[in-house]
């Protein structure tokens, strides 16, 4: 993206709402929206309206960036993930999706972090085993329909932008796939100090990309217990999940990815060990608040797998912009309420 539309499109969004710029980033949104969602219907995936006001069964790892609301008496939080809503949906459908917004009460304004994102997620039966496998090949297929979907409807933009179109037409799936413990080995011989259980920071995400001349790649097999309690551990070594991120170039992590534990009597003790729900019980809450997403793994324990794909972060990789608040037609954060 060219520097002097990257800083124009981080001004608020009521001094240049009649700009092209920004009409431009609104319209690749849409598009790339519609690449993903072109590929999963082909692909036989059933679109599930999932709640925005959840129990803390709608949120990701971290408890303390819920937004918390009085629901009529009751603790209620904005939706971050409809991970485990899509999930109760596979004994039905086997593959399922769903968009929606996702809520983060980030107190960071910067260039990475936004307060609410739309958020592309996927859940589908898997086979016993291999299931990431066939994840990171439904992640690459959504990843490249979504730019070839702009590449064809959104050139104008792209190019008035100032998009690196041949980088785009580029991009094809195989992407690279490392473990975690290579993307530790790599960056100790660049001279970062990292260790086994350390959670990558945005710089070691651009260092291993840049290391393989920026592309997409895959970062697979993060240790268990930085990773979301439903996570399935590996059989070969629990110390690990089966679990995965997608780093792209500029943006970082894209998409987290894992198979799920199926089995419920892990799932019991992977969450009762959770830091997550330490945290939820300091905030008053209980594993209660899952016992209707428990019950359904009891009742019906079918292997499957699922991702959430961010989608301002796509936004970033294709437009090659630093800064994900120029990324976003209504890039909310701290300072930014309309």
């Amino acid at each position: 993206m060219k520097k002097h539309y990257e800083n124009k499109l981080k001004k608020s969004r009521h001094s240049i709402m009649d700009s092209k710029e920004l009409a431009s980033i609104a319209f690749i949104e849409g598009k790339l929206v519609e690449g993903a969602i072109e590929y999963l219907m082909k692909e036989g995936f059933v679109n599930i309206i999932t709640p925005h006001i959840t129990k803390a069964t709608g949120s990701c790892e971290n408890i303390n960036t819920l937004f918390e609301l009085d629901y009529f008496g009751q603790k209620g939080y904005l939706v971050q993930t409809g991970q485990l809503y899509l999930e109760g949906f596979i004994p039905h459908f086997k593959k399922v999706y769903c968009v929606g917004p996702s809520f983060r009460a980030e107190p960071k304004v910067d260039h990475r972090h936004l307060t609410e994102f739309p958020l592309i997620e996927i859940e589908f039966e898997t086979e016993e085993s291999n299931g990431l496998y066939k994840l990171m090949e439904y992640i690459e297929g959504i990843i490249c329909s979504m730019i070839s979907k702009v590449l064809r409807e959104a050139r104008n933009e792209l190019n008035f932008l100032g998009a690196d179109i041949k980088y785009l037409e580029n991009i094809k799936p195989p992407f690279k796939k490392i473990t975690y413990r290579e993307a530790i080995e790599i960056l100790n011989n660049k001279g970062y100090e990292v260790k086994f259980g350390d959670d990558l920071k945005h710089e070691h995400e651009q260092a291993v990309v840049k290391h393989f001349g920026d592309v997409p790649v895959f970062i697979t097999h993060y240790p268990q217990h930085i990773k979301f309690f439903n996570m399935r551990m590996n059989e070969n070594d629990p110390t690990i999940a089966n679990s995965t991120d997608l780093i792209l170039p500029f943006s970082g992590e894209a998409v987290g990815a894992a198979e799920r534990e199926h089995n419920y009597e892990k799932l019991i003790k992977r969450l009762e060990d959770s830091t997550m729900l330490k945290m939820l019980k300091e905030k008053g809450g209980s594993i209660d608040d899952f016992r209707w997403y428990l019950e359904l793994i009891k009742k019906k324990p079918i292997p499957h797998a699922g991702c959430g794909i961010g989608l301002n972060r796509v936004a970033q990789f294709v437009l090659k912009s630093s800064d994900i608040r120029a990324c976003a037609a209504f890039p909310m954060n701290k300072e930014n309420l309309m």
